[in-house]
C-alpha cells in the first residue's frame, strides 16, 4: 500500500501525532471580509476541543456550523459548535457517534451526516434524527433544497458484506437508497452540486460520477486521479474542484484536470467561493495533513503550510463574505476511551473571530 493511500485508510479507520499549535488570539468582535485590501491572516479561534473537527459549513460568516466527534474514543459525545457572530455554542445532537460532514441551505435546514448510518437535521432549534437504512458511515451530505438532499458513504477498504456503494436521496420527507448504474464495491466520500441536475459524487481509486438530465453517468473513466478523491466542491457548473491524496483537480465544463499546484502533504478539503468582500474574483481554498492550507486568490496559488495551526485540518469552507475557515484535530490517531482529539478551528481574514465558548 502507497504512503498515500495509507494515510486516507487510516484516517477513515481511526489508526500521528500532529504539532501542538499555539494559544488563540484573545477575543475580539467579529467582522466581516468587507475590506478586500485589508491585510489578512491565519487564526486560530478554538483548538484543544474534546473532539477532532471534520467539517465545516454555514449561511454566513456569523451562522457558522463545525461539526465532528470522538471519532472511536469512547465516554464522549457527538461534537457541533456554532457560531453566532458573538461567541461559540456547543450544540447537544443527542448522540456519540462521529459527524463526517454538515451542509443546508439556510438557518433552519442544516444537515449532519457521520458514523453508523447516522443522519441527523438541525432546524434551528433543535435536532431531529432520520433513518439512513445503513450502518456505513455517512461521510457527505448537500442539499439543492429542503425538499431534496444527497448523502453518501460506505466502508473504506471493505471487506466482504461490509456495505459500500452508499447513495441516498431525500425527497423531503424520507431517506433513501438511489442505486447508481455500477456497483463498483467502493466508499464515495462526499457529494456536492449546483442543483438537482448537476450533482457529482467522488471516492475511493479516483471515482467521480456526474448526474444531469436525471441519469448518472461515471465521469473517472479513464480515471484521472492518482488516488481516493476525498472532497469535492464548486463555484459554478464549470468552475468543479475534487481533491484527495496528492491531487487537487479542476473541471472546466467540459474536462477535469490536474491543477499546478505543489503539495507538502495530502491534501483532504476544499472550497471554492466569492473573493473578500463577497465580490470580485472567486478565492479556493484546499487543506490537509500537518497543516497544509494553500489559497488560490486569481493570482496563483498561496502556500500558507508555514502558519498555524498545524494540527492536520481536514474541511475547508469559504463564507459569503470571503472569510476561509478550516476544521481539523487528531482524527487518525488509535481510538483511546475517554481522551480528547484535540479539535481545531482555524480563519483566514482581516478581523479576528471571537474565540468565547459559552457553553
Amino acid at each position: 500500500m502507497t504512503r498515500t493511500r495509507a494515510m486516507v485508510v487510516a484516517a477513515l479507520l481511526l489508526t500521528g501525532c500532529p504539532a501542538k499549535v499555539p494559544d488563540p488570539i484573545p477575543t475580539a468582535d467579529a467582522g466581516a471580509d468587507g475590506d478586500a485590501t485589508a491585510t489578512r491572516s491565519w487564526q486560530v479561534v478554538l483548538q484543544k476541543l474534546d473532539g477532532a473537527l471534520l467539517s465545516i459549513w454555514g449561511t454566513s460568516a456569523t451562522d457558522v456550523y463545525a461539526v465532528g466527534g470522538p471519532h472511536g474514543n469512547a465516554g464522549l459525545k457527538a461534537l457541533v459548535m456554532h457560531f453566532d457572530g458573538a461567541a461559540w455554542t456547543r450544540l447537544d445532537a443527542g448522540n456519540t457517534d462521529t459527524y463526517w460532514w454538515a451542509y443546508g441551505t439556510g438557518p433552519k435546514d442544516v444537515w449532519m451526516t457521520g458514523e453508523n448510518g447516522r443522519i441527523s437535521h438541525w432546524d434551528g432549534a433543535a435536532f431531529k434524527h432520520y433513518a439512513s437504512g445503513t450502518t456505513a458511515t455517512i461521510f457527505g451530505v448537500w442539499a439543492a433544497s429542503p425538499t431534496e438532499a444527497w448523502a453518501v458513504g460506505g466502508t473504506p477498504e471493505a471487506t466482504s458484506g461490509q456495505p459500500n456503494d452508499v447513495l441516498l436521496h431525500f425527497d423531503g420527507t424520507t431517506w433513501s437508497p438511489s442505486p447508481l448504474p455500477k456497483t463498483l464495491g467502493r466508499t464515495y466520500f462526499k457529494v456536492w452540486g449546483t442543483g438537482p441536475e448537476d450533482v457529482w459524487v467522488v471516492g475511493e481509486a479516483g471515482t467521480i460520477w456526474h448526474r444531469a438530465g436525471g441519469a448518472w453517468t461515471l465521469a473517472s473513466d479513464p480515471p484521472v486521479a492518482h488516488g481516493t478523491l476525498l472532497t469535492v466542491h464548486g463555484c459554478a457548473p464549470n468552475d468543479v474542484y475534487a481533491v484527495g491524496s496528492r491531487d487537487v483537480l479542476h473541471f472546466d465544463g467540459a474536462t477535469w484536470k490536474a491543477e499546478p499546484v505543489t503539495l507538502l502533504n495530502d491534501v483532504n478539503g476544499v472550497s471554492c467561493g466569492a473573493g473578500p468582500g463577497g465580490a470580485g474574483a472567486k478565492q479556493v481554498l484546499i487543506v490537509g495533513f500537518g497543516g497544509l492550507k494553500q489559497r488560490h486568490d486569481g493570482g496563483g496559488w498561496q502556500d500558507d503550510f508555514g502558519t498555524p495551526p498545524y494540527k492536520d485540518l481536514h474541511g475547508a469552507w469559504i463564507d459569503p463574505s470571503g472569510g476561509l475557515w478550516g476544521v481539523g484535530g487528531d482524527f487518525i490517531a488509535q481510538p483511546q476511551p475517554n481522551v480528547t482529539r484535540d479539535g481545531v478551528i482555524a480563519h483566514y481574514g482581516a478581523a479576528p473571530i471571537p474565540t468565547t465558548i459559552t457553553r
